[in-house]
Formats: structure tokens, C-alpha cells, sequence
């Protein structure tokens, strides 16, 4: 009798694939850095904050920007070791305001109402359930509350949709799916949040950073690099391709508010 495979859960998974990385995403400079992070800050300094939640965390740079506008500020992951190098950094950084909460989008341990602001940086493609943690973002944020979304956006060509999620599975195997702007619009909607400023941005990503973040094993590497270099000229074009792989993506950031 040949032996059962013992195959991960989705949140196995996802903690698998980011937990070793961690300090990785800490040094990353994609995403320590960026228009879109200064963004979040300013609209925490224009938003009177008690609370906020930093929901898929990562390597905490949402959390280290948000925490001079809070008085508390949660990081939460599914990664319990995400969680420890962003709470090692925070106190490097002498951010004393900060707390961490292992959790996944679509069960957060908080009460109704905990958080003037949400945000959620590059996570949402990551979640096995969309639209269950987006509902949960909006009954987590108070009444009227600001939320703050942003994540790579699926372009609206089918072959260029099929490319883009392509990629991204063959690099990071707990890649869910990156949406396309009709998709969060009407998600967000039946979450019962309002968008009130819509920002989209494009995002050039080195391949080989890119890779070396997650640890992308050789053979995914060699297929992600074969896919690149088969792709029809649209593709090279829309994603500004080259001979190094790297590539341009479309991203989005997206804030919104409770209608409670």
C-alpha cells in the first residue's frame, strides 16, 4: 500500500514560503520604499488615529510608517516569522507603540470597530478567501474608518492576466491571484467600503531580487525566464520585459472607507 502525501493547508503554505524569508522582506528596498508607502503615511497624518492595523504585514514597512501617527499599531501576519523580524526591527527602530497579532485576513482575533485605520500592502493576492478579508477588514475598522489597499493589479487583456498570475504561481506557490480594478471596485462595494480615491502606479521589479526574496528554486526560475522570453510582443511591451527579465507591472492603491 503505497503511503498518503501530507500536502500543507493554504495558511501552511504561505507560512512556509515567507516565514524563512523574513529578513529578506525587512532589506527589500521594493517595499521599504515607494510613492505608494509615502502615500500611507500622509494619509495617517491627515486621519486622527488611535488605532491602526497593518493586516499582512510582511516585513512591517506599512507598520514602521504608520506607528509615528498612532498611538497603537498592530502588524499582523500569518507568518510567525514575518511577526518576530518585524517586532525585532520595530524595536531597532524604537517604535514602542507596536504590537504583533499571527492571523489570517480571513479571521482576525479584533473586535468590531477596533481600528481608525486598516491597511494592506502587497497581501491581498495572497489570500485564499478575497472577499472573506476584505469583509473582515471592513467590520474590523470603525464607523467611517479609512482603509488603505494596495497590491499589483491584473491587467484587463486575457493574455496578459494569464502571463502575470503565470509568473507570479511559478515564483511564490501560495500566490492566489492578483484583481483587476473592476474586481476590487465591486469586492469592496459588496464589503460594504466605499472607494474615495482610486491611485494606479507602475511597479518595475528586478527578476533577480524577485526571485532571490522567495527562494524561487532553479526550475521555477528557468520556466518563469521561458515564459518571458515566448511571450508574444504585447506582452513584452506591456510589461517592458528585458534581456535580464526583468519587468513593469501595474499596481494600485486604493483608499476607502467604512459606510457604517
Amino acid at each position: 500500500m503505497q503511503g498518503t502525501v501530507s500536502t500543507p493547508t493554504h495558511d501552511e503554505l504561505v507560512d512556509a514560503q515567507f516565514g524563512h524569508q523574513a529578513h529578506r522582506y525587512v532589506r527589500s528596498s521594493v517595499h521599504a520604499s515607494g510613492a505608494d508607502l509615502q502615500r500611507i503615511g500622509r494619509i495617517a497624518s491627515d486621519v486622527q488615529i488611535d488605532a491602526a492595523l497593518d493586516l499582512g504585514c510582511g516585513g512591517g514597512h506599512v507598520t514602521y510608517a504608520l506607528s509615528p501617527h498612532a498611538t497603537r499599531v498592530v502588524a499582523c501576519d500569518l507568518s510567525q516569522g514575518m511577526l518576530d523580524a518585524v517586532a525585532k526591527e520595530a524595536v531597532r527602530r524604537g517604535l514602542r507603540n507596536v504590537e504583533i497579532e499571527m492571523a489570517s485576513a480571513e479571521r482576525l482575533p479584533f473586535g468590531d470597530g477596533t481600528f481608525d485605520l486598516v491597511v494592506s500592502r502587497y497581501s491581498a493576492h495572497h489570500w485564499r478567501d478575497w472577499e472573506a478579508g476584505l469583509r473582515e477588514a471592513a467590520r474590523v475598522v470603525s464607523a467611517g474608518g479609512r482603509l488603505v489597499f494596495v497590491d499589483v493589479m491584473a491587467p484587463s487583456s486575457a493574455a496578459l492576466d494569464t502571463h502575470l498570475q503565470s509568473i507570479e504561481l511559478l515564483r511564490d506557490p501560495s500566490h492566489v491571484r492578483d484583481r483587476g480594478l473592476a474586481e476590487w471596485t465591486s469586492a469592496l462595494g459588496r464589503a460594504g467600503l466605499e472607494p474615495i480615491s482610486i491611485e494606479p502606479f507602475r511597479l518595475p521589479l528586478e527578476f533577480a531580487s524577485w526571485v532571490e526574496r522567495m527562494s524561487t528554486p532553479e526550475v521555477g526560475c528557468a520556466a518563469i525566464r521561458w515564459l518571458q522570453r515566448s511571450a508574444s510582443a504585447d506582452v513584452h511591451r506591456a510589461f517592458e520585459i528585458n534581456d535580464a527579465g526583468d519587468f513593469v507591472v501595474d499596481a494600485i492603491l486604493i483608499e476607502a472607507r467604512s459606510q457604517r
